[in-house]
């Protein structure tokens, strides 16, 4: 009688490849922290307007930019795809909806605008290792757009917060109702294009300029 192990199969090898590959493609609270991510001088003022803009649902991703003095340039909102949370899937998905609201600026010699992300989600306010894959997928779409990489926002049905600065609050929350803007029009256009994953989702975007 032999005893002994089975070799892996290659399968359970490319398993196990890619989970350490999206283990590698997110950031934790203390890297976050440690990136020099600027402030938002009033944060509740950007959620609102982007929750009243695109009424965010769970697992709704909502990406702005803003200028120098935190005005806001363009937005556009799309529903993540139901697979494992992956930096480098969620950064495609940005650059491509930056790519279709706000031309680039790559050609400067430092970045003047700033994109946020708002992600809505179930759970609570603890940071996740889907939280993780948002933030690097938003630090690298930011380079490659020529943006400054702002602020990670999460929503649940608690409120929201500013992840790595302890700020948030109770509403809106993503079971709230959003509070008008007045004569400015919610959403502007309706689509259903061709996400960088290659499934077709419903967008919202709104471009403000």
């Amino acid at each position: 009688m032999t005893l002994g192990f089975a070799p892996p199969t290659a399968t359970s090898i490319r398993s196990s490849s890619g989970s350490a590959s999206r283990l590698a493609r997110m950031l934790e609270p203390a890297e976050w922290a440690e990136a020099g991510i600027p402030l938002l001088r009033n944060p509740r003022e950007v959620v609102s307007g982007l929750h009243s803009r695109h009424r965010p649902t769970p697992s709704t991703a909502v990406v702005a930019v803003l200028d120098h003095e935190e005005r806001l340039a363009a937005s556009a909102s799309f529903v993540r795809r139901p697979a494992p949370a992956d930096g480098w899937e969620f950064r495609n998905a940005l650059l491509a909806h930056l790519r279709r609201v706000i031309p680039h600026d790559l050609r400067r010699r430092s970045p003047v605008r700033t994109a946020v992300l708002l992600y809505c989600r179930d759970g609570d306010e603890r940071w996740t290792e889907e939280d993780g894959a948002w933030m690097w997928g938003l630090r690298d779409a930011c380079t490659l757009h020529g943006l400054r990489c702002g602020a990670y926002i999460t929503m649940t049905t608690g409120g929201w917060q500013v992840v790595g600065e302890g700020r948030g609050g109770r509403r809106p929350s993503s079971g709230s109702e959003p509070v008008p803007l007045g004569d400015e029009p919610a959403e502007r256009h309706r689509l259903t294009p061709r996400t960088a994953g290659g499934a077709s989702e419903p967008l919202r975007w709104a471009a403000a300029r």
